[in-house]
């Protein structure tokens, strides 16, 4: 029997040290960190999916745009995301402008609609489009029947003095969806009209939500009689049963390009643009359909289910989205409906 020594123990020392210094970073290969920005039933099959693909284990928060676009902006210093995922392309926008984005070129791209590939080149390649959808209201018809409301068709309905108290919406803060809603009618009225039409549709309104896609469940429950979201959402409701009515407002209306980003100084950059590949995927965008969401998928081949609203199909105005993703103009509206809007009593 050998003699035991210390120094018979250095060759196990020294491996054990290598395995300890060398296990996190593998770890960390195996890693993503999501930050997802559609709805829950919808992150999570994608999450489950991408882990079946690639065997990376995913963490996943869920928020509203304009929550994800704060956090990555405080993280900064220190990010702790990988990937934005979903989320209307505004935010996205601006967060490019600022930095906070990485640039990456997908092969992907040559699959996707003019309309993605147009929101690719307008944030130096910073953000891409997945999907798209049109903004819009719903309304409840058992409650409207109940109270013998007219039918809403347009924005001007919305400001009826009949409507006092039954319309929800977002605040354009923390919500995408809201923000593009300032905008298109920034962009449809001219700024001092819109606001005018925001100061009386503000008499009508008993909540602004922190999610977009909240006030669509209010009107598909009667919390609310109206609902104002992107025409998408309302449809997931809608298709599963509820008195919803989907409008797309007779004078026009704007629309939103959920996009996707990796995140700058992503820890795990690998694999975040594995992820962005696969999302990108016709086999990724199908699984909307599963999910019950109705967008319209920015791959050309990615099924279209037959509930979606058809972009075709909708009056849309020329959404300037590179204007109105610029982090001055952004900041400078959402001051001013903080100032002229969200300062009103109730």
């Amino acid at each position: 029997m050998k003699p035991f020594t210390f120094r018979s123990l250095f060759p196990g020392l020294i491996l054990a040290a290598v395995a300890c210094a060398t296990a996190p970073s593998a770890r960390a290969a195996e890693e993503l960190v999501v930050y997802c920005n559609v709805q829950e039933e919808w992150c999570r099959p994608m999450v489950t999916a991408f882990e079946k693909a690639t065997g990376i284990k995913v963490s996943m928060t869920r928020k509203s745009s304009g929550e994800t676009y704060a956090q990555i902006k405080a993280e900064a210093a220190n990010p702790r995301g990988d990937i934005w995922w979903g989320g209307t392309g505004d935010p996205h926008l601006q967060a490019a402008e600022e930095g906070l984005t990485e640039p990456y070129k997908s092969p992907r791209l040559a699959d996707l609609h003019p309309w993605a590939v147009r929101q690719a080149e307008a944030s130096k390649y910073r953000t891409v489009g997945v999907y798209a959808g049109a903004l819009g209201f719903s309304f409840n018809t058992a409650e409207l029947a109940k109270r013998k409301l007219p039918e809403p068709k347009c924005w001007a309905d919305l400001i009826k003095p009949e409507f006092k108290g039954e319309i929800q919406v977002a605040n354009p803060n923390s919500s995408g969806t809201s923000y593009t809603l300032l905008a298109t009618l920034v962009q449809m009225m001219g700024e001092d009209r819109a606001f005018d039409y925001l100061k009386a549709l503000h008499r009508n309104i008993n909540q602004y939500t922190k999610s977009g896609a909240a006030p669509a469940r209010a009107a598909a429950t009667g919390e609310s009689i109206i609902g104002i979201t992107f025409l998408h959402d309302a449809v997931t409701h809608a298709v599963a049963g509820a008195p919803l009515k989907v409008v797309a407002p007779c004078e026009g209306t704007g629309y939103e390009v959920g996009s996707m980003s990796i995140i700058k100084g992503a820890k795990n950059l690998a694999n975040a643009k594995k992820w962005y590949d696969w999302a990108l995927t016709v086999e990724a965008q199908d699984i909307a359909t599963v999910a019950h969401s109705y967008q319209n998928p920015s791959n050309k081949k990615a099924v279209l289910p037959p509930q979606a609203p058809k972009l075709a199909d909708v009056k849309l105005i020329d959404y300037n989205f590179a204007k109105y993703g610029a982090s001055a103009e952004r900041s400078r509206l959402l001051g001013k409906w903080d100032k002229d809007i969200g300062a009103l009593p109730k």
